[in-house]
């Protein structure tokens, strides 16, 4: 396998390493589904329950590590942190008590265990899931805001889509270019910088799972209609990712709930697999 060469920027040697993961969500029939403007509440509510769990774990580790040298020169918690926007956002689609409701499936429980596995024992690998996120949310993200207003007739002062609002960010174009300045700064050796690189890959994988985790119950939805949608995921087919465990569900967090409508299960599914992709390819519209 290919080395990032010792003289290339970590910014490039991410974007290069992660052009095939690209090419493979960007071309997925979910991405030209929503690109059509097919966006349905429930879809939506359920991609931005999945990003409030994974911004949860990322965050959390992200604090445990800021004085690390290791990630330090990216800590700008003012300009990029998600949590409290995310808290925001549930509260408008799941109502008051949505901390109950909200819902929390084995492929985000994935992601949200590797995430605390990099921030408690390789730091330095921290890296390559904040720039892959917080970049992608400055780029990417913010096609996905307007298609999702236009097309659920969200109100124009942004309820329900805080998430994709960064009020300490004047310039989003200028902060890429300081965060891949920073980020260039950091000391890595050459063995260190190859494995930031793989991580920025699975960070991909971890979306394109999600991806398939949604694609995986439609296919199920047309071969049967009768399992319960509940207990597919639940248990996730095992073929979608090997030698891994779920993370336990917290509690008070529900498993995703079932749509009584298949038209609109179709709808959702759609939106959250374009979503999640999306999202995780949003560094290569900088």
């Amino acid at each position: 396998m290919e080395r990032p060469h010792m003289s290339q920027d970590l910014s490039e040697a991410l974007k290069e390493a992660t052009k095939e993961v690209h090419i493979r969500a960007e071309n997925s029939e979910f991405m030209r589904n929503f690109q059509k403007g097919q966006v349905s509440r429930e879809g939506f509510k359920l991609v931005m329950a999945s990003l409030y769990h994974i911004y949860t774990a990322l965050e959390e580790e992200i604090e445990r590590n800021k004085q690390n040298p290791v990630y330090a020169p990216l800590y700008f918690p003012e300009e990029l942190h998600r949590r409290a926007a995310l808290e925001q956002d549930m509260a408008f689609w799941y109502g008051p008590h949505w901390q109950e409701a909200i819902p929390y499936t084995p492929a985000t429980q994935h992601y949200v265990k590797r995430l605390h596995e990099v921030g408690g024992t390789h730091p330095e690998l921290l890296v390559a899931h904040a720039y892959t996120r917080y970049l992608g949310d400055l780029s990417g993200g913010q096609v996905l805001k307007k298609i999702a207003q236009k097309a659920m007739a969200l109100p124009s002062s942004g309820e329900g889509l805080a998430f994709f609002t960064f009020p300490s960010i004047d310039n989003p174009t200028k902060f890429k270019q300081l965060y891949r300045a920073r980020m260039n700064t950091l000391e890595m050796t050459p063995e260190v910088k190859h494995r930031v690189t793989e991580e920025a890959k699975t960070a991909f994988l971890l979306n394109i799972e999600l991806f398939e985790e949604l694609q995986a119950l439609l296919t199920e939805e047309h071969k049967d209609q009768s399992p319960s949608q509940t207990e597919f995921l639940r248990q996730r087919p095992a073929s979608l990712v090997q030698d891994t465990t779920s993370a336990e569900t917290p509690r008070g967090k529900s498993q995703i709930s079932t749509s009584s409508s298949q038209t609109p299960l179709l709808r959702w599914v759609l939106t959250l697999s374009f979503l999640l992709a999306t999202v995780a390819v949003g560094i290569y519209a900088m």
